[in-house]
């Protein structure tokens, strides 16, 4: 598959940003996350899709209006501090492919998922000019697109990337974008910094959990009927609904151990933590805490333990917790909780898995006039230094959860021979047949 680049251009917003917002100041939590993008690609097949249309032109114009609203991500990266809003644009890049995009997704191979992202996500000369937004549209011969996006991650989580497509998405379908919600960018104001204290100790923490080796990705399909046979193995008055995503999130934690002392992380929205008033569902930036849950024991333990563990870390991050991060102690218990993952996820007997979740962010249902994505993707690992990660990302038809496991190689011919967590999950489904309404299983 060659992917080439047919043309490059910035993509300015439709009117100018006011002065008093030029200097946008990026908040405390904005520096926990170390990595520079983050990466999305949607896949739209060509079935609603005619050759020779406009699609190009109309995504750049409603996208040029969009970034009108969402003002920092058209400017440039001024500092560690601060994001210039200069109207300067957006990195936009036209690209074609040299195949159908049913060939790629009829058995999609991962390590080539990066070539349709605008930027390469590691390299230090990938930003030399401190974009913030970095977009790539991928034509296929058959008249199929895949749009890949790599946002500075100083500026957008999982749910903030959700509500900048919510709005791209409906500008390009013409609708009234008035009747969307409007973004807002409290994270300063409620997380105000003027160091990068937090910035150095994540960093710290992160470094210390890398790992060098051979890295491999793979994609577990947990269709919602077998997340249902798992649910039927936990009792009720143990642990009250629990959730599909901790549902998956244990059962792999529970095979990944290996008879391993193992600690997990999972990074938590603080969006409903937070005060309605505000409302921080549409906050843009980073509003993103890790939590933490260990099993220090070389014995197994039952899928109900595992999910008591993973519960009881989540539900420790309530609107007090909040506040309290808010609060004269709110330094002291981030130091606390970044170290504890750093010296525990670091030890030699111990193994480190880090969760991370996309679920009910409505990816799925960015239309931008020609139908819905037929598929959704993160991207696979790069390099020979990474970690443990498994990144959960919901079905086009909600009806099941992908987990793209990435793993040392070794450690992932282990986890793809086990018989048992194959009986809930299918290694690497074609994205067509994922798509295909005649697949829905619902609980």
């Amino acid at each position: 598959m060659k992917v080439e680049i047919v043309s490059r251009e910035d993509i300015r917003p439709s009117s100018p940003t006011p002065s008093h917002l030029r200097d946008f100041k990026l908040s405390l939590l904005d520096h926990l996350i170390s990595s520079p993008y983050a990466p999305i690609i949607l896949f739209y097949d060509s079935s609603s899709l005619s050759q020779g249309s406009n699609k190009l032109q109309l995504l750049k114009q409603s996208l040029s209006e969009t970034l009108t609203k969402f003002y920092p991500l058209g400017g440039r990266i001024k500092d560690d501090l601060t994001i210039e809003c200069n109207d300067n644009g957006a990195n936009f890049v036209e690209a074609k492919v040299n195949c159908p995009l049913s060939i790629f997704l009829g058995q999609p191979q991962l390590n080539l998922l990066h070539k349709f992202l605008p930027i390469e996500l590691f390299s230090q000369e990938s930003n030399s000019e401190n974009y913030v937004t970095h977009i790539q549209v991928n034509f296929f011969e058959c008249g199929g697109i895949a749009i890949g996006m790599c946002i500075s991650h100083r500026i957008v989580d999982g749910a903030a990337m959700s509500t900048f497509l919510k709005e791209w998405s409906c500008r390009a379908r013409g609708c009234n974008c008035n009747q969307l919600p409007q973004p807002n960018f409290i994270g300063y104001s409620l997380f105000p910094t003027k160091s990068l204290w937090l910035r150095d100790l994540a960093m710290s923490t992160w470094a210390s959990l890398f790992k060098q080796g051979k890295w491999v990705t793979k994609r577990f399909l947990f269709r919602n009927s077998d997340i249902a046979l798992l649910k039927a193995q936990i009792s009720d008055s143990a642990i009250q609904h629990p959730t599909r995503v901790e549902i998956v999130s244990t059962i792999l934690w529970k095979f990944l151990m290996a008879k391993r002392p193992s600690l997990v992380t999972h990074l938590v929205n603080l969006r409903r933590r937070i005060d309605e008033a505000l409302s921080p569902q549409h906050a843009m930036g980073n509003l993103l805490w890790p939590v933490a849950a260990e099993h220090m024991s070389d014995h197994e333990t039952d899928l109900e333990g595992l999910v008591a563990k993973l519960r009881n870390a989540i539900s420790k991050v309530d609107d007090k917790f909040v506040k309290e991060l808010q609060g004269d102690n709110g330094r002291s218990i981030m130091q606390d909780s970044l170290r504890g993952i750093g010296e525990t996820g670091s030890k030699n007997e111990v193994e480190y898995f880090a969760f991370s979740s996309w679920c009910n962010f409505e990816f799925y249902e960015a239309d931008f006039g020609w139908g819905k994505p037929t598929w959704v993707t993160c991207v696979a690992a790069t390099g020979s230094v990474y970690m443990n990660l498994i990144m959960l990302v919901d079905t086009r038809l909600r009806d099941g959860i992908e987990a793209w496991v990435t793993l040392v190689e070794q450690d992932m011919t282990t986890l793809i021979a086990n018989t048992e967590l194959l009986k809930y999950a299918t290694l690497d489904p074609s994205p067509l047949a994922m798509s295909s309404i005649e697949n829905i299983r619902t609980i």
